[in-house]
């Protein structure tokens, strides 16, 4: 990668050999810790949206997607055209 220096390339070179499971959590927690300044009342908001939405699914009111095709749907790929 260009701009890296040895000791982030390495970071880099390293987080690629863990699963990746793993490697999402270290994602998350990298952005994360980008954003240092978090507002309470969005944060609650989330929380509370985050539960709303785990009770409809358990409840089964709504159905998950899939990865692959969630993935589609996001990159604009389901209906053949391009998110671009």
């Amino acid at each position: 990668m260009i701009g890296m220096n040895t000791t982030t390339q390495a970071l880099y070179n390293g987080a690629l050999q863990l699963p990746e499971s793993d490697r999402a959590e270290l994602a998350a927690w990298l952005i994360e810790s980008l954003d240092a300044d978090v507002d309470d009342d969005i944060d609650a908001a989330w929380q509370v949206e985050i539960q709303q939405r785990i009770e409809q699914l358990d409840s089964g009111r709504v159905a998950g997607v899939p990865w692959p095709e969630a993935r589609k749907m996001i990159m604009g790929l389901a209906d053949g055209s391009s998110a671009h």
